[in-house]
């Protein structure tokens, strides 16, 4: 039997950082001390892997309080692997807070200085109780999407009734007290009445006009309904009452899409949406269209498996005669 004095399980704590990697590779080690201690005292010991409750304690107080710093060690590796944290790293450790606090700046900043977007909230008549359910669950995927991004958009939920189903909902996945500090602005007025109309553009699937580029200097507005549910041609028809210009994405000029509709969720709008504001170029704006949806990109077409297995001959000069010995 091999027994774990004190310089072992230095080592072993030195090679190995990870519980998992004490558990493969020291199975066979049972953690005992040295026989010539008592036996008076014991206490669990990880051995690999399982607790042992028959190991003795030595007497000596240097060595109790040597075997009590090992223990906690263990403990923290232990949580550590629990919580998915690399304790033992040489990398400074970047709290979850600080993350939420510099989120939460960079919102901040943006409902101040950010590029206004505006999710039309005027659909809720038009649609049912699964569907408001749906349409809210994608504006929270939104409001995420947008409070991660290095240069967020300031959300505008407009036209947005306080006793609606809209509200009930957003009130109630968020909650109260969530809901009062979320920055976003939510109002029930309409979108006419916040911006100049010349600087509106509705994004639509079904309006004729292409958007070709970005612009930052206008409000891009998004209609915030369940497409599946809709009849085709209700936010067109919307845009065109409030006499508001409209836009739809380039997807035929740059996905090859065979058939259905070129309708988005609303949080791969968001992500479409921001990307081009950081980036600037479709291309990588339209990596968040679902692949199911389209056949790739028009520069991307894999060739055809007769193209694949052609293999180009070169041609050979015959003569244009032949002389025969007699």
């Amino acid at each position: 039997m091999r027994f774990l004095t004190t310089p072992l399980l230095n080592e072993l704590r030195r090679r190995l950082p990870l519980v998992s990697t004490v558990a493969n590779k020291h199975l066979p080690i049972t953690c005992l001390l040295p026989p010539h201690h008592s036996a008076t005292p014991s206490r669990p010991l990880y051995t690999g892997a399982t607790l042992r409750n028959d190991v003795p304690l030595p007497q000596s107080k240097a060595d109790q309080t040597e075997e009590k710093l090992d223990l906690d060690i263990w403990k923290s590796v232990m949580r550590g692997e629990e919580e998915g944290e690399l304790r033992n790293t040489f990398l400074l450790q970047f709290w979850g807070r600080s993350l939420d606090k510099l989120l939460g700046w960079r919102s901040a900043q943006a409902m101040v200085f950010g590029q206004p977007l505006v999710f039309d909230m005027s659909y809720e008549q038009q649609m049912t109780r699964r569907e408001v359910e749906n349409t809210v669950s994608q504006l929270m995927e939104v409001e995420g999407w947008n409070r991660r991004a290095a240069d967020p958009f300031h959300l505008h939920f407009c036209n947005l009734q306080p006793d609606g189903g809209y509200r009930r909902e957003l009130v109630k996945r968020y909650g109260a007290e969530a809901w009062e500090r979320l920055l976003v602005t939510s109002t029930e007025r309409r979108h006419v009445d916040l911006f100049p109309r010349d600087d509106l553009v509705y994004l639509t699937a079904d309006s004729p006009n292409v958007l070709r580029t970005f612009d930052n200097s206008k409000v891009y507005i998004v209609g915030s309904m369940v497409d599946r549910s809709i009849q085709s041609g209700l936010s067109l028809a919307n845009a065109k009452r409030l006499k508001l210009n409209t836009a739809r994405l380039p997807l035929d000029d740059f996905l090859q899409w065979e058939t259905g509709a070129k309708n988005l969720t609303l949080d791969q709008m968001v992500r479409i949406l921001l990307t081009l504001k950081e980036r600037g170029r479709w291309k990588e704006a339209l990596e968040h269209v679902p692949k199911r949806k389209h056949d790739g990109f028009y520069q991307e077409k894999p060739q055809p498996l007769w193209q694949q297995l052609r293999v180009d001959i070169p041609a050979v000069s015959m003569p244009t005669a032949l002389s025969l010995k007699t």
